[in-house]
């Protein structure tokens, strides 16, 4: 059994995305079978919490066992791991907040997979924070993207808006923050084309957005996707891969400067 305690108001699937990958993964079954308790009751459908709530999941060993991510670098200052799709990068940060220190740094779509890190002192988060916040770090991801692309490689760029009621992202070519987003295609399939996309800006969904914005959604993204692509092919979750990161670092942390860290995941 694993328990949490609700730190603030929020409703059951939402707390379980954050809190725990493993409980999400099987959150129907879970809530059909009786084995969510809040404090101390059964529950069997999702539910407001307020702060100070307990939540007990009644996981089997196996479902215990169904890995969230892996870790891909260790050290006594910060920890790099290779994220599932399908898994809150919250939930990511509560597995290594039950080992020891740790602090959130930066967020992967929940459907996106790849290479995140965390801080593990107080100083190594104030550089990391720094570093993403200044533009030092180097992020590199591979997405599968629907059709074939005229140009080879290109820099683009182009403005985004938040819609915070919709949860989306507008592109447009003159309104919002300025987004500069570079691609090589890697290779042609049938009806797709494989990318290594740099960001040169972090903006949210920044490439599920801006690469829908140039004609060549990725495959899978439901929420900027080609719908009728992604029904013919059975697809729920956006192919798309935080394939490398690397990072320009000071004081405590300049040891890592020239170190590449990558995901083992492909498309």
């Amino acid at each position: 059994m694993k328990t949490y305690e609700a730190k603030e108001n929020v409703t059951l699937k939402t707390f379980t995305d954050n809190v725990s990958a493993q409980a999400s993964f099987r959150f129907r079954i879970l809530l059909k079978e009786g084995r969510i308790k809040v404090n101390g009751k059964r529950v069997s459908a999702d539910c407001p919490l307020v702060a100070g709530d307990r939540v007990d999941y009644l996981l089997t060993a196996k479902e215990e066992a169904k890995a969230a991510f892996s870790v891909v670098y260790e050290d006594d200052n910060v920890c790099v791991t290779d994220k599932e799709d399908g898994v809150n990068s919250e939930a990511v940060f509560s597995a290594l907040s039950e080992r020891g220190e740790a602090y959130f740094i930066h967020r992967l779509d929940r459907n996106t997979a790849g290479v995140m890190i965390f801080a593990k002192t107080k100083e190594a988060e104030e550089e990391l924070l720094s570093a993403f916040r200044e533009h030092r770090t180097k992020k590199i991801y591979l997405a599968l993207v629907v059709g074939k692309i005229p140009k080879r490689h290109a820099v683009e760029e182009a403005y985004l808006q938040k819609d915070e009621k919709k949860s989306l992202v507008r592109i447009s070519k003159d309104r919002g923050d300025k987004i500069v987003t570079e691609y090589e295609v890697l290779e042609e399939r049938e009806e797709t084309s494989l990318l290594r996309v740099t960001l040169h800006t972090g903006k949210t969904h920044q490439i599920r957005a801006h690469l829908a914005y140039l004609g060549f959604p990725v495959a899978g993204d439901t929420k900027y996707g080609n719908d009728e692509f992604n029904r013919a092919h059975n697809l729920t979750r956006q192919r798309l891969i935080a394939k490398e990161l690397s990072l320009e670092l000071s004081g405590a942390l300049a040891y890592l400067n020239g170190k590449v860290f990558s995901s083992a995941r492909e498309i």
